[in-house]
């Protein structure tokens, strides 16, 4: 071959860093040597009771039409999430899982030309959706590991067409309560696309959310963004979706790729959104889960970031090196140096108790070692 291929391929492709997931427990289980059973793996903010009843029926029910195609325009589900959140099927944007949803708005409003603005210490997929499309990344820096939208505002030049807003945020579980958001929508271009991921939404107390599908009358600049990967336990089936502006909807699904959310995805989600209770119960456990882990970080005097979401944050002097130690222990957490800018911390999603004193117990040893 007398040319590199790869560099046919644009530079700000070229130059992207792929997006790191958390390391499966079968990949540990294979380098350890250590046996699948035995790995706790808490390092994607996985629902750690898995599905609900109801979710479990819908899923056997639809394996009965595997061999046909999916609802390309998955009515039943948009139905349930029009009729929840009031808002008309046109509003509402299907995605296989919420990252497919954030890279939509990417690739029907951003280009070379164009910028985007969002938070250090963000969600990886907002500078990696903004380069793959040429468009220019403008990062502001946190406050309190959280965003600082007033610097944000600020930041918005006349180039910039999309702001990407986390809430709760993305490694840190920063919140920036609903006053503060809508103070950002009322200030910036209506030109300004403001991407609110809320994928950690049904963690948050009842007196801290937002009604924030309400404020799509007001400003048809917001897109929400939600996930069925976190709280109604669909990580694997990838289904998530957007509420825009009919006019911004339109132009979301006509990139959207057919067939993006395959058909066991929408019945489980149609399902699990019915079921409230095993969401409540979710909420629940998470907090006792949240509370046992910021205790036993407090007892090992380790700062740590307060979260609202199903993950806690936690500051561990050299990261990469307790990683590998707690890889070792069989515990898999999340490192998030690199890309977003914290070396000495762990991200770590909240389990069942029994899987938070295994991190715990394998966390004290590795400091020690």
């Amino acid at each position: 071959m007398k040319i590199d291929l790869c560099e046919l391929s644009p530079s700000y492709v070229r130059s992207i860093a792929p997006y790191q997931p958390g390391k499966p427990i079968s990949e540990l289980a294979r380098e350890m040597g250590i046996a699948e059973a035995s790995i706790v793996k808490l390092a994607s903010n996985e629902n750690p009771r898995g599905i609900g009843p109801r979710t479990r029926a819908a899923i056997e029910a639809a394996i009965g039409d595997i061999a046909r195609y999916p609802d390309g325009n998955g009515f039943e589900l948009k139905q349930a999430l029009a009729k929840r959140y009031g808002v008309d099927m046109g509003s509402v944007v299907l995605g296989n899982g919420s990252n497919d949803v954030l890279e939509l708005v990417a690739l029907a409003f951003l280009g070379p030309g164009r910028a985007a603005v969002f938070s250090q210490h963000c969600f990886a997929v907002y500078p990696l959706a903004t380069q793959a499309r040429g468009a220019r990344s403008i990062a502001v820096p946190a406050k309190n590991f959280g965003h600082d939208l007033e610097a944000m505002a600020k930041a918005v030049d006349d180039e910039t067409y999309v702001a990407w807003i986390a809430n709760p945020n993305n490694p840190t579980g920063t919140y920036a309560r609903g006053e503060e958001i809508e103070a950002f929508l009322r200030r910036v271009p209506e030109r300004v696309l403001v991407v609110l991921d809320e994928a950690y939404n049904e963690y948050l107390p009842h007196d801290l959310k937002a009604d924030s599908a309400r404020w799509l009358k007001r400003h048809p600049n917001l897109v929400i963004t939600r996930t069925f990967s976190k709280a109604y336990g669909l990580a694997g089936l990838r289904v998530g979706y957007a509420l825009a502006h009919p006019s911004v909807a339109d132009i979301m699904n006509r990139v959207r790729q057919p067939f993006n959310v395959n058909s066991i995805a929408l019945a489980a989600a149609v399902a699990a959104l019915d079921d409230m209770e095993f969401v409540a119960r979710s909420y629940a456990e998470n907090l006792q889960g949240m509370k046992q882990i910021e205790e036993g970080v407090r007892a090992l005097k380790l700062d740590f970031i307060p979260s609202f979401g199903n993950f806690i944050t936690v500051r561990v002097g050299k990261a990469a090196e307790v990683y590998k130690k707690l890889l070792k222990r069989g515990v898999i957490v999340r490192p998030i140096g690199g890309g977003y800018g914290l070396p000495e911390h762990l991200r770590v999603t909240i389990g069942t108790a029994q899987e938070n004193s295994k991190f715990l117990g394998a966390l004290g040893a590795s400091l020690k070692d």
